[in-house]
């Protein structure tokens, strides 16, 4: 195997399996979420602001692995 075939494999690893926690995550934060305005639809706003904070902080984890990937590949 080329050292290029061996690069892109992990990209495509490191990328892959990093994705799928935070996409998880983001669905069980959405899901919680969601029960929550349901159990009390006043607090709607403050459930909506605490998510996002959530998703983005969530998000950030999968951009890592973005990073790493591509390091791996262009490194």
């Amino acid at each position: 195997m080329e050292i290029e075939s061996a690069k892109i494999i992990g990209m495509a690893l490191v990328v892959g399996l990093g994705v799928i926690g935070p996409g998880i995550g983001i669905g069980i934060i959405v899901a919680r979420a969601i029960e929550a305005i349901g159990r009390n639809p006043e607090a709607a706003g403050k459930v909506y602001a605490t998510m996002f904070i959530g998703i983005a902080f969530t998000e950030a984890l999968a951009i890592f692995a973005l990073v790493v990937g591509f390091i791996l590949k262009f490194a």
